[in-house]
């Protein structure tokens, strides 16, 4: 792959999930786009949690698979590696937009509220999206993406090797970014079983995706994160955020 293919490439992985990501929104607030969680037509209640678990089962394992160090170490044996990145960002929009696709509505309603409540709910889904994008921008949100690796190797300068920090949101919780996508699922006004199935299905996958980054910032930064750990939570913000700190002085 030539550099300016390399360009265009990280441009468009970074274009279609972005896509993906305020499609999703549209999705499950069920605002008018071409198909919402509660759009399609009647399925078997068993066939269709069949075919939703299905989807959702294929997004995590891709994203999954594509995550572990032992995959990357045999995928860059294929793709150039500073393209690893927006190649996991891309299947991650695929499976994204297939899950919506092809997701089966079961529209038998668990709440509908309206009113202050539906405002409430609407603003627990903007916070959840915020939180998301202020998270990816306070640690690297072009690294992120897989756009830094691109554009250092198109400059010939070296990647930088991560470095443990812990800014803003990170020193009231640890994973901000997934709190949000956790927010983001639940923020509805209207809960469907079928918009339920999806918060709670995608919940799990980020809970055993987080058990797994975890381990892997552990092996990576050792006590430094250890101690993080110890100090912020995983999910549910602390009210007294712990001191701005280098990250030798976690240790």
């Amino acid at each position: 792959m030539k550099r300016p293919g390399l360009l265009i490439y990280g441009a468009t992985a970074y274009v279609l999930f972005n896509v993906a990501f305020l499609y999703m929104i549209g999705f499950l607030l069920e605002l008018p786009v071409p198909k919402t969680i509660n759009d399609g037509p009647d399925t078997a209640v068993v066939t269709a949690v069949a075919i939703n678990v299905g989807l959702i089962f294929l997004f995590g394992f891709f994203h999954s698979l594509m995550a572990r160090e032992g995959f990357k170490r045999w995928w860059t044996r294929i793709v150039p590696a500073e393209a690893e990145r927006s190649t996991y960002v891309i299947q991650s929009a695929v499976f994204l937009s297939l899950a919506m696709w092809q997701w089966q509505p079961l529209p038998t309603s668990l709440w509908a509220f309206d009113g202050a409540l539906a405002w409430a709910m609407y603003g627990v889904h903007v916070l959840g999206v915020v939180l998301v994008l202020l998270s990816t921008f306070l640690i690297d949100h072009f690294e992120l993406f897989g756009l830094s690796q691109i554009w250092n190797a198109n400059k010939k300068r070296a990647q930088p090797k991560p470095v443990f920090k812990a800014p803003f949101l990170y020193r009231f919780v640890r994973h901000p970014m997934q709190l949000g996508v956790i927010l983001v699922f639940f923020g509805t006004p209207h809960m469907t079983i079928g918009h339920a199935l999806f918060a709670g299905l995608m919940t799990l996958y980020v809970m055993i995706g987080l058990w797994f980054e975890e381990r892997a910032l552990v092996r990576e930064f050792g006590e430094t994160y250890r101690a993080y750990q110890r100090q912020v939570p995983m999910l549910i913000p602390r009210f007294k955020p712990i001191q701005p700190m280098r990250a030798d002085s976690l240790s």
